[in-house]
């Protein structure tokens, strides 16, 4: 006989465990293993980055948040700094493709979340002043050179 539950683990007759979760459409379903995902079907993705493209092979059953994991070796962006819009709308992390409607050759425009790129340029605003820095460091220390060289000779 079988315990019921709206979320969460339960057992079924033969004593295995189940998993449950709920679906961004409110449906409740059997939660699937990763194993189930690695076996499925593959599908191939044209992601659109600025003037780039990536072609992207992804398991079927995945989601946003595992694309983003793959697009993050191909763009050198981290998942968080990442926003995926298909069909016109930003998707969450833990949207499966297929259930959004995510097909074999289907399209996706990659963008890079504002606040990260922002903070990537006062990041390089900050290294740039610190590199100036050292370049005066550097002109100081070679006059410095000459000028204990000159008094070495005058001596």
């Amino acid at each position: 006989m079988k315990k019921r539950s709206k979320v969460g683990v339960e057992n079924d007759a033969f004593d295995r465990q189940i998993d449950w979760e709920l679906r961004p459409g409110g449906m409740l379903v059997q939660k699937r293993d990763i194993g189930d995902a690695s076996s499925g079907p593959m599908i191939k993705i044209k992601v659109s980055h600025g003037s780039y493209y990536h072609d992207v092979i992804v398991h079927a059953q995945s989601t946003f948040g595992d694309l983003k994991r793959v697009l993050a070796h191909e763009t050198g962006l981290e998942p968080k700094e990442q926003r995926l819009l298909f069909t016109g709308k930003e998707k969450e992390d833990n949207e499966c493709l297929h259930m959004a409607g995510v097909k074999d050759m289907s399209k996706i425009i990659l963008l890079e979340d504002p606040a990260s790129k922002e903070k990537k340029l006062e990041e390089m605003k900050k290294n740039q002043g610190v590199l100036k820095a050292y370049e005066e460091v550097a002109k100081v220390r070679a006059e410095v050179d000459k000028l204990s060289q000159k008094w070495l000779l005058d001596c």
